[in-house]
């Protein structure tokens, strides 16, 4: 009887460890190691933005915050789709044992994306010198440093979709938002401490620092996977189908890039700069709760052009369901955190940051709401629907940003606040709709009328 029952215990054993490596193997597993990297990324990046705030004060801080969010608008739109084209272009081509196409895909996108952020960056620089003020003015240091980081941020960008295009989940997110939140947290530490002034341009170029040792290390890293993987071949090039899908997408991005930063953008130019820094403070407590999603989009949308390309359509359609359930409720649980959390958080920065809270509640709710309508966006940049969401971003974006220019001189920070809530659920809303009508996949979490066998 001890025999046996120790056999069963050893079968039973043996079982919990099969499913958990299947559980590590797949598209949870994966997306719970993108969520633990970024939440841990979101602290480091908590205690950055802490860390300056504290040594710049209201004012310097501000402009850093502001020259931060171009940067990342245009770091993230300059690789011209290819980041994202990479989770689309390359599963199906080593699917199909295209390599020599992967190569080029691998080749030319990296290429593209660096003659892209260059050119952003020099005519940025002509713009700010035809414009005048600014490079007399303390925006001027952080503006010349900033063309410097813009290629490096965009290069990153693009390995992070090369890498999430082979599952690679934590090279892919580990290097960008957590080594680089380190590096730029201990750079701007140690010049401080080394006697430079805790002014803006400091911090920018701490960030360049930061940004290029973080790319190196990934890089590095990445061509290793690469190599072990992919045969040494001839790359082979197919511009006009990458460009035909990847510039919709490129336009997708920069209309998401600005659509994330819009409020931030438009209430720099409309109030002080002190202004500006309680609510970029909010912003960036608030980011723990999107990260739900880009942990889930990082581990499932790659697998989406998959099961399509299997023509599995009932096992696309029951992959959407469970990931919108399971994302929904992570969300509200992270929403409901960070709200309790809230005060905690804020008083951080210092005292004069309380006021950031109802903000925060409110930007945090407005996450929340667009939880409701699942993965809608992936579905259309991952199968064939990238120029209709790029599309629906361009439209709620000119509605965020109406609502902030006509909200924010009356109401001030908690207008682009409540602007931003009410545009990122109607974005929500409307891509779950056109992947319903495109595709024919009920998205949200509460389920519409759907087509026979949706």
């Amino acid at each position: 009887m001890s025999l046996a029952t120790d056999g069963t215990e050893g079968r039973t054993f043996g079982a919990v460890i099969v499913r958990f490596k299947t559980f590590r193997a797949g598209a949870a597993g994966a997306a719970l190691d993108v969520f633990t990297i970024r939440i841990a990324a979101a602290v480091f990046a908590y205690g950055a933005q802490v860390l300056m705030a504290r040594l710049m004060g209201r004012t310097e801080y501000g402009i850093f915050a502001s020259i931060w969010v171009w940067i990342a608008i245009l770091g993230h739109s300059s690789t011209l789709g290819f980041a994202q084209g990479a989770c689309r272009f390359l599963p199906a081509d080593q699917a199909r044992a295209d390599l020599v196409h992967v190569r080029g895909f691998l080749i030319g996108g990296a290429w593209v994306s660096a003659a892209c952020a260059c050119t952003v960056a020099c005519l940025g620089l002509a713009l700010v010198w035809m414009q005048g003020t600014l490079l007399g003015g303390p925006y001027a240091g952080p503006l010349l440093v900033a063309a410097l980081v813009l290629p490096l941020f965009t290069l990153q960008d693009y390995l992070e979709g090369v890498a999430r295009s082979q599952n690679w989940a934590v090279l892919a997110i580990a290097p960008p938002y957590l080594l680089r939140q380190c590096l730029i947290m201990a750079a701007m530490a140690g010049a401080v401490a080394a006697g430079a002034p805790a002014q803006a341009w400091v911090a920018v170029a701490c960030t360049l620092v930061a940004t290029g040792i973080a790319l190196a290390i990934q890089a590095w890293l990445l061509i290793l996977r690469l190599r072990a993987v992919l045969p040494s071949e001839p790359p082979r090039y197919r511009w006009r189908i990458w460009l035909r899908a990847c510039l919709p997408i490129a336009a997708g991005d920069l209309a998401h890039s600005a659509f994330t930063m819009i409020d931030v953008v438009i209430l720099s130019m409309m109030m002080p700069p002190t202004a500006v820094a309680l609510y970029f403070v909010a912003t960036r407590i608030q980011q723990f709760v999107p990260f739900v999603h880009y942990a889930a989009s990082a581990a499932t949308a790659q697998r989406f052009a998959a099961i399509h390309a299997s023509r599995d359509a009932p096992g696309l359609k029951r992959f959407v369901r469970i990931q919108a359930r399971l994302t929904f409720a992570a969300t509200v649980t992270v929403g409901l955190v960070i709200v309790a959390a809230g005060p905690f958080l804020l008083a951080m920065f210092g005292p004069e940051f309380g006021a950031s809270f109802p903000l925060l509640a409110v930007l945090v709710l407005g996450n929340v709401g667009a939880s409701l309508f699942g993965p809608g966006e992936d579905l259309l940049t991952m199968i064939d629907g990238e120029r209709l969401c790029a599309a629906i971003t361009l439209a709620t974006l000119a509605v965020a940003a109406f609502l902030c220019v006509v909200l924010v001189p009356s109401m001030g920070a908690m207008g682009a606040a409540i602007a931003m809530a009410l545009a990122t659920i109607l974005r929500g809303a409307g891509m779950a709709m056109a992947a319903f009508l495109v595709h024919g996949i009920v998205t949200p979490v509460l389920r519409f009328p759907s087509r026979a066998g949706s």
